[in-house]
């Protein structure tokens, strides 16, 4: 299968997901800039298709990352506001912020700082799970983007690895646990992240400029605790 039709593929896994098809088609109305669908509505949504479930099976929240220069609080409670009220009669739990706010928050909630992000997908490249990195970036067109910052073979093979990119192994633990316990199915493959990245190579996707190949290490189950 080529990338323009493998792209396609994924978009139209990712729209069986109703809530999916709703935000993907009304986003752009919100007008936020650098606007993305991000995160386990995706992979998840993925994940159940690939298991023959529903759609929106064990999907918490559905996360819209965006890019607004303006780092007040009040800027970001505003855009919230207004996807609120846009999405009042979707049933679904919906996150909307903006990623040049993170650095503000993040170590607060996480221990440890952020670096100040420049755009929306560098949010989607920190994702704490290589194969989860991935975004849509809606378009009035109807045809979104694919941004996947490792490409979509982990999400194919039900893989979990450590992101290169934010290397936080407690945080890794704990989230694949999580996924592995509504979808028993995944594998975890734990290994430290090396120093060195490795060797860049072109991505399954052209909208994700870079992948990372690491050495192989051991694949374990993950017992949910």
């Amino acid at each position: 299968m080529n990338d323009d039709k493998h792209r396609e593929a994924f978009i139209a896994t990712i729209r069986t997901n109703p809530i999916n098809a709703e935000l993907l088609d009304r986003l752009p109305d919100l007008d936020l800039p650098d606007c993305w669908l991000v995160a386990g509505c995706l992979f998840q949504t993925a994940w159940n298709a690939s298991a023959g479930r529903p759609p929106t099976e064990n999907i918490r929240d559905y996360d819209v990352f965006y890019f607004d220069p303006d780092l007040t609080y009040g800027a970001e409670d505003a855009a919230i506001r207004r996807a609120s009220a846009m999405f009042a009669d979707v049933d679904a739990k919906i996150e909307i912020r903006n990623q040049a706010r993170v650095h503000l928050w993040y170590e607060e909630h996480f221990g440890r700082p952020s670096p100040r992000l420049t755009q929306s997908t560098d949010g989607i490249d920190r994702f704490l799970i290589r194969g989860t990195c991935i975004g849509l970036k809606p378009s009035a067109s109807d045809a979104a983007d694919v941004y996947a910052t490792h490409g979509l073979q982990d999400l194919e093979a039900g893989l979990l690895r450590p992101n290169p990119l934010n290397d936080f192994p407690a945080a890794f633990a704990a989230k694949a646990r999580s996924y592995q316990s509504r979808w028993p199915w995944l594998r975890v493959e734990a290994c430290a992240v090396p120093s060195s990245l490795g060797v860049f190579s072109p991505s399954l996707d052209r909208h994700a400029p870079r992948r990372f190949h690491l050495p192989p290490c051991g694949v374990e189950t993950l017992v949910p605790t």
